[in-house]
């Protein structure tokens, strides 16, 4: 008998997922050193008690009744939830390989199917990861042509503050667009105009797609893939703009391919289509999915984070012009006139604080995506059999007590000692820490240098008139960054 009738089905639905919660609750009490938490009601397990705009607030405020490694349940699923740098590192660091497996996550589950580099898993994700990384070196990671290439980048954005004459202007686009072009170059030895319609339509598309992966809906649709998904709502949305991005690099390898010269590899995707006519095996990892994924993943990934650390910055100098007169006093007496390098860091204790402060009071990523446990493991005495959903809260290391005096305040002396040098904090993970940290945490740290000191050196950064605060106050989205704010650049002399 096939059942049509819509109540009968939701009945059916509805008993499935009650008998799978009572499944669940069975399993769960058989391991008798499984992490403690909440206890979860039917169906919904803790999704009550969660904060809906900064859930990673709820899992902090939970590991202090529960400990740094506790349970909760998101519907009908069981996760372990990481709290504090020690308990991070132990299972991220100490147990990488049993940690080194991505968690499922059906929004971008359905999108990447195992692609790309930053949502695939096992002998696929070793071999897209191990290029990135070769890559990435070979265009300049950690090179003086790099460093170059984004001064040269810095001249375009110093033209653009400057069109402003000193007046308030809104810079997250613009922000965006000067970062995507680094990335962009790379990966297509390519540079866009910051009005460029083909850009703004790309930045856009990610732009929108990261505000929307942080509204509540998208927490259900994870929670009940099964019951959502042909419904319409904020995930049509999301898979229709990344289907859009990825025609765009479907079009763009294309043309590659038409015109590749094994002889003459200019850019990443050349690199991947020579890998791709040489494999042994047709296919088998640099195949054309990986490819979109792959340039999807390092375009998302490299333009939005930077870009909020830096507008984190902006925003901050402008709330404290104390700091700003300092950073700018180090790099007069260091630099000078000359553009920024990364080799005057070292002698840049203070501005080095500073930025290391604001990727620590930014926060922009408070929790990586989940890791699936491999094998069984014990971890800070608790039992996790294979296969458990583990959640890194990366927010809950940033703002460790132990590592960090003031965690609630912005204070570039927590990576100062009191004659003023620079001090490395361990604590400092917002790459994330072990094999799945970002594959561009070296690109990202030499672009907030050298973007940074370039606009300080040029320019001083103040609120517009009339507006006596600056509002720290984050923005709802996957990552955190700050509210759209005005900021008025002022040429220094």
């Amino acid at each position: 008998m096939v059942f049509t009738d819509p109540i009968t089905i939701g009945l059916t639905i509805i008993l499935c997922l009650c008998l799978r919660s009572l499944l669940y609750g069975w399993n769960r009490n058989a391991y008798k050193n499984f992490p403690p938490g909440p206890k979860p009601l039917p169906l919904i397990g803790n999704l009550h008690i969660m904060d809906k705009k900064e859930p990673y607030k709820t899992l902090m405020e939970l590991s202090k009744q529960y400990g740094p490694v506790f349970s909760i349940q998101m519907g009908t699923q069981p996760l372990v939830v990481l709290c504090g740098y020690d308990a991070i590192k132990e299972a991220l660091v100490d147990h990488a390989e049993e940690f080194s497996w991505r968690g499922k996550l059906p929004i971008f589950d359905d999108v990447s199917k195992g692609h790309g580099v930053v949502f695939a898993n096992g002998e696929n994700w070793k071999v897209m990861r191990r290029f990135t990384l070769s890559t990435l070196r070979d265009f300049g990671m950690g090179k003086k042509s790099l460093e170059d290439q984004i001064n040269e980048e810095c001249n375009s954005l110093i033209e653009k503050f400057e069109s402003y004459k000193g007046q308030p202007f809104e810079n997250t686009m613009i922000m965006n667009a000067a970062v995507a072009n680094i990335i962009v170059s790379i990966l297509l030895d390519h540079r866009y105009d910051y009005e460029d319609p083909v850009l703004l339509r790309l930045m856009k598309t990610v732009h929108e797609n990261i505000k929307h992966l942080g509204h509540p809906m998208v927490m259900l649709y994870n929670t009940y893939p099964s019951l959502i998904r042909w419904l319409p709502g904020i995930h049509t949305t999301i898979r229709k703009n990344v289907n859009e991005f990825h025609h765009f690099i479907r079009e763009t390898f294309a043309k590659h391919k038409e015109k590749l010269n094994v002889n003459d590899q200019r850019n990443l995707i050349d690199v991947y289509l020579v890998k791709q006519q040489q494999e042994s095996i047709p296919g088998q990892y640099f195949n054309n999915e990986n490819l979109v994924h792959l340039v999807g993943d390092l375009f998302g990934a490299g333009m939005e984070t930077t870009s909020t650390t830096l507008r984190w910055g902006f925003l901050i100098m402008m709330k404290y012009p104390e700091i700003q007169k300092n950073v700018q006093n180090e790099i007069e007496k260091v630099i000078g006139s000359a553009h920024p390098h990364m080799e005057h860091r070292k002698k840049m204790p203070y501005t080095d604080a500073v930025i290391n402060e604001i990727q620590r009071f930014g926060n922009i990523v408070p929790a990586v995506s989940p890791r699936e446990v491999t094998q069984d493991v014990t971890l800070k005495g608790y039992f996790l059999p294979k296969g458990t959903s583990v959640l890194p809260v990366l927010a809950s290391a940033l703002q460790d007590k132990k590592y960090f005096e003031k965690p609630d305040e912005f204070y570039p002396q927590h990576f100062l000692d009191s004659e003023g040098n620079f001090v490395k904090k361990e604590a400092l993970i917002p790459f994330s820490a072990g094999r799945r940290n970002c594959a561009g945490e070296n690109l990202a740290k030499t672009e907030l240098f050298l973007f940074f000191t370039r606009l300080l050196q040029k320019f001083t950064f103040q609120l517009p008139p009339g507006v006596s605060v600056a509002d720290l106050t984050p923005a709802v989205g996957l990552t955190r960054g700050p509210k759209p704010y005005l900021m008025c650049v002022l040429p220094r002399t």
